[in-house]
C-alpha cells in the first residue's frame, strides 16, 4: 500500500483517539492579536517536573488547527511535567506568508513576557513543532534576518524539535503538499524567503528532526537537507529516523502524543531529548 494512502486512511482511527482524551489540564488562554487564531494556551503542570518550558507551535498545513484542536498535545506535554505553551497563527489561504512567521515571532514574544509576568524561569525554552509547525518554529529559531525583522531573541532557547518537517521545498513534492504550499504563498512571492532551508544561520541551538521513511506527506528527504544544511552552518543536528509502525505523517508528527513513552520511540527520544538539553 502506498504510504499516502496509508496517511488518508488513519485519519479515522486519529478521530478516535481524539475523541477519548481526557482534559486533565484547564489551559489558560491568552490572545496576542486581532485574528481569531492569534492566541495561545498556557498548561501549568500539577507537579512540575523540570525548569525547561516548551512552546509548541501546531501544524495542519499552514490552513487549519488551532491551539485547542491541538490540546491533547499540551495536556501530554503538562502531564509529563513541563510548563507548555502551545501557539497559533493566521491560516492560509486567506492570510499569505508572511503572515504565519510574523504571527509566530509576535506570539513567541507575547509568551515570553506573560511567562515572565507570572514569574516563571524563561532561560531554558524548548521549542518545537510538527508539519506546518516544523517549518514556522525552524525559521523562528534559526533564521536570523527573520529575528531581526520581528525583534526576536532566541538565545534563551536552548533545543528545537521539529517533527516531518517540509524544510526545502527542492525535494520531491506530493501533489497535496504542492497544493499547500501554493495555498501558502503568493504567486509572485520568493519562496526561498520562506524556506527554512535557506534561511538557516548557524546558532547555539541543537536540534533534533525526527522524520519518517514512510510520511506519505512529505518527503524524507526534506530532513536529509536540513539536517545537511546544519552540518555545513556547524549547527547541532540529529535526524531520528521514526521506526514504530504508526509512521504515516500524521501518526508521528501529532498522533504519537496519543500514546505513552513506552508504546511509542518517537515519542520517548522527543523527551529524552529534552531531558538531556
Amino acid at each position: 500500500m502506498k504510504d499516502s494512502t496509508r496517511e488518508n486512511l488513519s485519519y479515522f482511527g486519529l478521530f478516535l483517539k481524539l475523541a477519548a482524551v481526557r482534559k486533565e489540564i484547564i489551559p489558560d488562554k491568552v490572545s496576542f492579536g486581532e485574528d481569531k487564531n492569534c492566541y495561545f494556551l498556557y498548561f501549568e503542570p500539577g507537579e512540575i517536573k523540570s525548569d525547561k518550558v516548551v512552546i509548541w507551535i501546531h501544524g495542519g498545513g499552514w490552513n487549519a488547527g488551532t491551539p485547542k484542536d491541538f490540546a491533547y498535545v499540551g495536556q501530554h506535554i503538562a502531564l509529563e511535567g513541563y510548563r507548555c505553551i502551545s501557539l497559533g497563527y493566521r491560516l492560509s489561504p486567506k492570510n499569505k506568508y508572511p503572515a504565519q512567521i510574523e504571527d509566530v515571532c509576535r506570539g513567541y514574544n507575547a509568551a515570553i513576557k506573560y511567562l515572565r509576568e507570572k514569574g516563571i524561569d524563561v532561560s531554558k525554552i524548548v521549542v518545537t513543532g510538527p508539519s506546518a509547525g516544523a517549518h514556522l518554529s525552524s525559521i523562528l529559531c534559526y533564521s536570523k534576518a527573520d529575528q531581526d525583522r520581528y525583534g526576536v531573541d532566541v538565545s534563551n532557547v536552548i533545543g528545537y524539535i521539529g517533527f516531518g518537517g517540509p524544510y526545502s521545498f527542492d525535494e520531491p513534492q506530493t501533489n497535496t503538499l504542492r497544493i499547500l504550499l501554493n495555498q501558502l504563498f503568493a504567486k509572485d512571492f520568493d519562496r526561498k524567503q520562506g524556506e527554512p532551508v535557506s534561511l538557516m544561520d548557524k546558532n547555539h541551538i541543537p536540534m533534533l528532526l525526527i522524520q519518517s521513511e514512510h510520511d506519505g506527506l512529505v518527503d524524507f528527504a526534506c530532513g536529509e537537507r536540513f539536517a545537511k544544511k546544519a552540518e555545513e552552518t556547524g549547527n547541532s543536528c540529529e535526524l531520528y529516523r521514526v521506526i514504530d509502525k504508526k509512521n504515516t505523517h500524521s501518526w508521528y508528527t501529532a498522533g504519537l502524543f496519543f500514546e505513552t513513552r513506552e508504546e511509542n520511540k518517537g515519542l520517548d527520544r522527543f523527551y529524552s531529548f529534552i531531558e538531556g538539553l
